[in-house]
């Protein structure tokens, strides 16, 4: 009897109403599934690695999504992981021997940081990130790292450095950003699991375009430390770091490998995240918000989301698509986008800044733009921050006692799929067509601003495909801690209703 093959060796995921993906190639399984196959001795540590590799060397030439490897290391720790197998009493970590990658943005020992500048290309790591020494802990094998946009600040990922980034689904197409090449290797089978940041639905956005899970936790439950350029060592506000997956079940598993206290800012903390205790969507309080105003989403984004309410409705759930926290969603979104462009404004070059305070005089006053209020965030006075902040938790009180009445808010990650790439011009200039009308490609951070300013935790699970045969997820919002509430959602609905589809010709 010939010995199996890894590509026979793969486990089916079920898709939509308990059907399966024809997902066949084990590159496509989830990271916990893989872990339970080198634990039983199905597959080897290095044999999944190298099974990893040859598809990396197949398929990402017309990705882009990985962009830095460190083979000879990876290589070692897949034998040293066989060889602890071989050992008994040997304690092993929920991610022993799984090959990962993660976001180029994360500090990794012998590999470049540079978040798309070229001025950083030769600055190598010295030292892991947190967030990668408690993956090396978990058992998991980090072989290289995945495409950004320049400064980590755009809907797209490519930067002159390593180039541009393509949507598995359609080459034409932005995989998202910034964690767009995360998601893109994710989906095309490159790697076995995958880590981004997000501060404007930068994990999120991603996985919505791709197809694939992707959670951004609480703001601070996991350390950023390492995830800076440079010589930075400041937490931003409302950045989070946070999983990529092709399932839910990873978000988990990634999850409580890297929360907690991190050696110097946590040494006063701990971390004791509440797992729900429902198993079904019989008795969940569910609010939906299928657009806004403020963010009109094409209806190709809303009718799966629209369809996954009306199942949970029938299997028993309370669902309402009025239920809102008690502020003005247009103020929501002014608040957002001004304290967002001043948490990043410490990164933009000097000529930028200065143009933008020689020029904040002559914008009127009732100019909302995006453009307008970029300025204004960049170049506010802290007084004026202080106001904005004291509103923003005004919010984050709502939000609280809107999740007294409900579990989660459903709502989309962004007003299309996965759009053209468009490289000219600002972003705020580059405009997508949402239901026929044009809409600046930044109006849609509406979706990411709403909750994210507020340090709520969101999970974005696939729920389908539109018509051109594009992903659609949908943004699952909970309760301030409530991390493990909204990843256990996303469990449900990739157990009762979709899981992760592979996309055609991988």
């Amino acid at each position: 009897m010939r010995e199996r093959s890894s590509k026979d060796r793969a486990v089916p995921e079920r898709s939509q109403n308990g059907g399966e993906s024809g997902v066949t190639d084990i590159a496509f399984s989830s990271a916990r599934q893989l872990a339970r196959l080198i634990r039983a001795k199905e597959i080897g540590c290095l044999e999944l690695l190298e099974h990893y590799l040859a598809r990396v060397a197949r398929h990402n030439p017309k990705l882009n999504a990985i962009i830095a490897t460190r083979l000879p290391a990876a290589r070692t720790a897949a034998r040293e992981a066989d060889g602890a197998l071989r050992k008994r009493g040997t304690k092993l970590g929920p991610l022993h021997g799984v090959p990962m990658t993660v976001k180029e943005s994360f500090d990794v020992a012998g590999l470049p940081t540079t978040w798309g500048l070229p001025e950083f290309k030769r600055h190598g790591a010295r030292t892991h990130a947190l967030v990668v020494e408690r993956l090396l802990a978990a058992g998991a094998n980090v072989f290289g790292k995945t495409n950004v946009p320049v400064m980590l600040a755009d809907w797209q990922s490519f930067n002159p450095v390593y180039g541009t980034t393509n949507n598995p689904w359609d080459v034409q197409r932005t995989p998202g950003g910034s964690s767009g090449g995360s998601a893109a290797a994710l989906a095309a089978g490159l790697t076995g699991l995958e880590y981004g940041s997000d501060i404007g639905a930068s994990i999120r956005n991603p996985a919505h375009y791709c197809g694939v899970f992707g959670h951004k936790p609480t703001y601070q439950i996991v350390s950023p430390r390492g995830q800076h350029l440079g010589d930075a060592v400041a937490v931003a506000d409302i950045a989070a770091v946070g999983p990529l997956a092709r399932s839910a079940a990873d978000l988990e598993i990634a999850l409580r490998a890297t929360a907690g206290p991190d050696p110097i800012d946590g040494a006063g903390w701990t971390l004791a995240l509440r797992a729900p205790k429902w198993s079904s969507p019989r008795g969940l309080r569910v609010a939906v918000m299928l657009t806004h105003a403020t963010a009109e989403v094409d209806a190709s984004v809303q009718a799966p989301i629209q369809t996954l309410a009306r199942f949970l409705a029938k299997q028993g759930a309370k669902v309402s698509e009025r239920a809102r926290p008690a502020f003005d969603p247009d103020e929501a979104h002014k608040v957002y986008i001004q304290l967002l462009r001043f948490a990043t404004s410490g990164r933009q070059p000097d000529e930028q800044y200065n143009r933008f305070m020689q020029g904040k005089g002559s914008i009127a006053a009732d100019d909302f733009s995006y453009y307008a209020q970029f300025v204004r965030g960049t170049t506010m006075a802290p007084r004026e921050w202080a106001r904005l902040n004291e509103r923003r938790h005004q919010m984050r009180l709502a939000w609280a006692e809107f999740f007294r009445d409900w579990d989660v808010l459903l709502c989309p990650t962004a007003a299309t799929a996965a759009f053209p790439h468009m490289q000219e011009g600002e972003r705020w200039e580059r405009m997508m067509s949402v239901n026929g009308t044009p809409q600046p490609s930044t109006t849609q951070m509406f979706w990411a601003g709403y909750s994210g300013m507020c340090f709520l935790p969101s999970t974005v699970a696939p729920v389908g495909l539109t018509k051109e045969g594009l992903p659609v997820g949908v943004q699952i919002v909970g309760p301030q801690y409530g991390d493990l509430l909204t990843i256990r959602f996303a469990q449900l609905i990739e157990r009762e209703y979709y899981a992760f589809v592979a996309p055609p010709g991988y």
